[in-house]
């Protein structure tokens, strides 16, 4: 039987599944909307400025999904997690607080700007409004991650009567894992970013769409990717060391490691069984995870065994790391030869195109790999160290955890694939706009193309 505090971790977990989906895609899209601006404004040509048209309705539909799925996971700090406001919430409410603040009201402040005043305003106004969403939606992820990253490396507080109070804020926010979460979180959403461009712009391509707007998101996309995933990759390698440190036994059960050794291999495949404590059908590379972790072939990893008690569930922290590599390594392999194949000017194949289409959402696979990774592997605790999960349950009772679990997973599961579906439709549709708009031009001066399609342009003035 499914307990109250295993149905209100899948609950929690569910609703942070999907809310995560939403600000991977806005925080790295409005840096690229910003860039799609400023390439118009450099050349003056307009497919610049439709490619930036197309994605501002997907940054637009994912803002908004973000924003209201959020909502959800604040009810159940209240309802199913009491205990951690309670103990921890002189930490995590200023920190949410600050990111209201400082984030939120400036995304939201110049959001309308941005999505709908391309010919009320003047350019330089509405590229400035582009800039101020976009430092908004990073410095939201700044205070969420220093939140989070708090939660894994506790810093800078004290406990009082069963209570934390801050001691020094600026080490709380700077605590020992924040920059590093904070960059491989930045960079995951580029890649994000990267291959939902590519991904949709091939689809246009397929489609039949011989837009100049389609070639600038594929090569966009593409580029953005290439340039990204090696410092991914150095990004991740210098978290992992950094976790090695603070968090030994997630590290342990990410490589699979039973028993601290030195010389430690390196578990490419296998099946974890948390009885026998071996995995099964194990591919191993020797002395690799020694080499990786410590930098020595002979260094000393420590394994499960050191953490009797107190270590995360090996089985999805093992697989969930492997799923996140996995695919960062793809995304490193299809930007590489995709751009290889496009040098010099030649048109995507079908099949580059086919294989983009398939990658589009692919850095959601990796950043829910990468979720689950690291908040899997702080298990037991909810706070490092300092509070266990079972200690911020709340009372409701496990029916009623299921009955809303089972609600939200239905809702969730319907928005995700009518997300998709707009998305694709967007991307369809975006050619035909673009014909009906080149065939008016042709007939007198070129105009900016618009934003909001029921407004009217101000020539001259609004490509001042």
């Amino acid at each position: 039987m499914l307990d109250a505090l295993l149905l209100a971790r899948i609950q929690f977990a569910a609703n942070i599944s999907f809310h995560i989906l939403f600000p991977m895609i806005s925080i790295a899209l409005t840096w690229m909307l910003l860039f799609f601006k400023w390439r118009y404004n450099r050349t003056g040509e307009d497919y610049w400025m439709n490619a930036y048209r197309l994605f501002v309705k997907v940054f637009a539909l994912s803002f908004a999904l973000g924003v209201v799925s959020g909502i959800t996971m604040s009810f159940q700090f209240g309802t199913n997690w009491p205990g951690f406001m309670e103990t921890v919430g002189n930490i995590a409410g200023p920190l949410l607080a600050y990111e209201v603040l400082t984030a939120f009201f400036l995304e939201a402040a110049f959001l309308g700007i941005m999505l709908f005043g391309f010919n009320r305003v003047s350019n330089r106004v509405h590229t400035l409004a582009t800039f101020l969403v976009a430092v908004g939606t990073t410095f939201s992820a700044f205070w969420i991650l220093a939140l989070n990253s708090w939660m894994h490396t506790p810093a800078g507080f004290e406990m009082i009567d069963g209570q934390a109070h801050a001691t020094s804020w600026f080490e709380i926010v700077f605590n020992p894992s924040f920059p590093y979460r904070l960059v491989h979180t930045l960079l995951a959403s580029g890649l994000t970013v990267a291959f939902l461009i590519a991904g949709l712009s091939a689809y246009r391509w397929l489609k039949g769409d011989r837009s100049r707007s389609v070639m600038a998101g594929v090569k966009s996309g593409l580029w953005l990717g290439a340039v990204l995933i090696p410092l991914q990759i150095l990004a991740g390698d210098l978290h992992g060391l950094n976790t090695l440190e603070h968090q030994p036994a997630k590290i342990a059960a990410m490589e699979g490691l039973w028993e601290t050794e030195r010389g430690a291999p390196f578990v490419l495949f296998g099946i974890p069984d948390e009885e026998e404590k071996t995995n099964h059908f194990a591919i191993e590379i020797p002395k690799l995870a020694s080499l990786l972790l410590t930098h020595d072939l002979d260094g000393e990893v420590k394994g499960i065994d050191a953490f009797e008690g107190e270590h995360p569930p090996v089985g999805p922290v093992f697989w969930a790391f492997r799923i996140m590599v996995g695919i960062g390594f793809l995304m490193l392999l299809v930007s590489w030869a995709a751009l290889w194949q496009l040098r010099k000017g030649r048109e995507p194949s079908p099949l580059l195109s086919r294989v983009l289409v398939g990658m589009t959402f692919s850095g959601w696979i990796a950043v829910l790999a990468g979720w689950y990774t690291t908040e899997i592997g702080r298990q037991p605790y909810l706070v490092q160290d300092v509070m266990l999960t079972a200690d911020a349950v709340g009372p409701v009772a496990a029916g009623t955890v299921m009955t809303t679990l089972i609600a939200w997973l239905a809702l969730y599961a319907f928005l995700v694939s009518s997300y998709i579906a707009v998305l694709f439709y967007l991307a369809r549709n975006a050619g035909a706009k673009e014909q009906s708009e080149r065939g008016v031009n042709a007939h007198g001066p070129r105009v900016g193309p618009l934003i909001d399609p029921m407004s009217t342009p101000r020539g001259a003035e609004a490509n001042a």
